[in-house]
């Protein structure tokens, strides 16, 4: 098992995602809308392609919602 601590809470997977944008892909999350932050380093968009994911990291994913 793989585990993940997203925004504060553990999540545990078969397979780890591979990259940030598998993960977020995974949790049906728009890339567009979402700052990411991994180990306490903020992620810039154009590298979540690229950006791996390890056992035991922690993921901060803070999502822009509209309104007023």
């Amino acid at each position: 098992m793989h585990i993940l601590k997203i925004n504060g809470k553990e999540k545990q997977f078969d397979q780890l995602p591979s990259t940030l944008l598998d993960l977020l892909d995974q949790m049906q999350i728009n890339q567009a809308t979402v700052v990411a932050e991994i180990d306490g380093d903020i992620i810039e968009r154009s590298k979540f392609t690229e950006t791996k994911l390890n056992h035991g990291q922690s993921v901060e994913l803070i999502r822009f919602v509209g309104g007023g």
